[in-house]
């Protein structure tokens, strides 16, 4: 009886999450249509759908698109594995954490768009400069988070292991990583978002390609569709950049499904 509860609970929460957004966009369409907006700067439902037709059928989308998704991509593991291993020294180690927690309090606050032109300086005006931004902007992140979910893990399960001699990888396996899985987890969807915002951002300012320079270019030349079609894609990228990052949560850590 319960496990239905629970499914029918579960399927009314899929239902809401799919018609909301629906009743959203109908609303914005009646209200395009009664002239509550002036759509040459606001564009009804239906004419950024006609807009995204023709970028798509055109292959433009899918060029600005492949661009942005290379960059994100990979500097988002470029900034997610070594913010996970140090995260973890600084976690573990006292006298680790001393030497960079200072480094790290120091530079973390830094707006990471204020150093993309060291960025493109160092890399040049192509994907490095916007690799190196959403690396570094997703490092800190992934780096805070993971130090405190190793320093959040209660001291008994450590105590438990040296009673019963655990080997060191045992101890990081069965310990260590587990106990900081929800952490590092929230880590990544923090970062996941704002490595599209530098990313967007960074594409504002230099760059002949992506998500980003499609949003800025259309506004210059008065494209507003076009402008929403990509503030729309960015959108969808946020929405399944969480999902994903939510079924991997559930696959590695099992236990916390509820």
């Amino acid at each position: 009886m319960r496990k239905q509860r629970r499914l029918s609970h579960s399927a009314q929460e899929r239902l809401l999450t799919i018609l909301s957004p629906i009743a959203i966009l109908c609303v914005w369409e009646l209200a395009s249509w009664a002239g509550f907006f002036d759509q040459r700067f606001v564009p009804s439902p239906t004419k950024i759908l006609g807009a995204s037709w023709h970028l798509i059928v055109s292959g433009e989308l899918w060029e600005h698109l492949s661009a942005s998704l290379f960059r994100i991509s990979i500097g988002f593991v470029i900034g997610v594995v070594p913010g996970v291993l140090i995260g973890m020294l600084m976690g573990l180690n006292r006298l680790v954490r001393a030497a960079l927690d200072p480094i790290v309090s120091a530079t973390y606050p830094i707006p990471k768009i204020a150093i993309l032109p060291l960025l493109m300086l160092v890399f040049g005006i192509g994907d490095g400069s916007k690799i190196a931004i959403v690396a570094i902007a997703v490092f800190f992140l992934v780096l805070i988070n993971t130090m405190l979910g190793v320093r959040g893990i209660d001291k008994i399960y450590f105590d438990v292991s040296r009673n019963f001699q655990a080997p060191r990888h045992k101890l990081f396996l069965r310990v260590i990583l587990p106990g900081a899985l929800p952490s590092i987890f929230a880590g990544l969807r923090l970062s996941a978002g704002v490595a599209l915002i530098v990313l967007v951002a960074a594409e504002f300012v230099a760059a002949n390609s992506g998500i980003g320079y499609l949003i800025w270019s259309s506004w210059e030349t008065l494209v507003i569709e076009d402008m929403f079609v990509g503030i729309i894609v960015i959108t969808i990228l946020g929405v399944l950049f969480a999902f994903l990052l939510k079924e991997a949560e559930n696959l590695f850590m099992p236990w916390r499904k509820f």
